[in-house]
């Protein structure tokens, strides 16, 4: 019981600095940028990283986006920088996943030279900033909706998983992880895109739709490939710094490895619309 009561003071502290954070773009800019810097701390212990590089590649990335966003009058060349950094990141995580179904440790070329740092956590906390500014000003309700998927999905995995899962999703990497968990998550992800579009008013019924299954395919698959580098370096958790949650990698590892895709089909309806 006291165990519960302590995973449920940390998680609501989270949640609650996230909700907060959302009513000014310098707020969540600034929790973001300490958030990654916690969530890369916690990666490199994982992957036996040393050195201070990887803190300077992502301050200096991440803020100089933020400024480009938050400063500067003129967007040029702005698009052409994401648009780089987009095909990058989403090149990594693709091996990534391609990794994930081999019984091999991770191949020299994704962790050395900074390589998972840059385009898998700094890069990702970059998207997940633009995602908030999707209509070139600050409105922060597709993100939250994109938060309240990956809850939503999470929680229901882990319900549906406990009470009904029998075939293992990836019993190599984690044995608790079933196939009825994660489409009992995809399935209320997808009942509560609805909700989300409706008491929004960003996107239509459609592409929350799409965004659900987006968050749950690439959330479980962030997951997943979380805790094959946890495996591989012998611990439970990323950190200590949620009591009773783990780390905080452990908690954003869904929306991390999501929001470069999500932000990819936001860019996809920009150009379609």
């Amino acid at each position: 019981m006291k165990e519960l009561i302590v995973r449920a003071i940390s998680g609501v502290l989270y949640a609650a600095l996230f909700l907060a954070s959302l009513q000014s773009q310098h707020f969540l800019i600034g929790l973001f940028f300490v958030f990654g810097l916690i969530c890369i701390a916690e990666f490199n212990k994982l992957i036996n990283q040393k050195g201070i590089s990887s803190y300077v590649i992502f301050i200096i990335s991440y803020l100089a986006f933020s400024y480009w966003q938050l400063v500067l009058d003129s967007n040029e060349g702005f698009n052409e920088a994401i648009q780089i950094l987009h095909v990058l990141t989403i090149f990594v995580m693709l091996f990534l996943i391609k990794d994930l179904f081999s019984k091999k440790t991770l191949p020299l070329f994704i962790t050395n030279k900074y390589i998972n740092t840059t385009f898998y956590l700094s890069s990702a906390f970059i998207f997940i900033i633009l995602i908030g500014n999707y209509y070139d000003n600050f409105n922060p309700n597709i993100l939250l909706g994109a938060f309240i998927l990956v809850w939503v999905n999470d929680s229901f995995a882990y319900l549906v998983g406990k009470n009904f899962g029998k075939q293992k999703l990836f019993s190599s990497i984690s044995p608790k992880k079933t196939v009825e968990g994660f489409l009992g998550g995809l399935l209320f992800a997808c009942i509560s895109s609805y909700f989300i579009a409706k008491y929004t008013n960003t996107l239509g019924s459609t592409e929350w739709l799409i965004l659900a299954i987006i968050v749950s395919v690439f959330g479980t698959l962030g997951d997943l490939i979380e805790s094959k580098y946890k495996r591989q370096a012998g611990v439970k958790d990323s950190g200590v710094i949620m009591p009773g949650h783990g780390g905080l990698l452990d908690r954003l590892d869904s929306i991390i490895f999501a929001a470069p895709f999500i932000y990819l089909f936001l860019r996809i309806l920009t150009y379609v619309s």
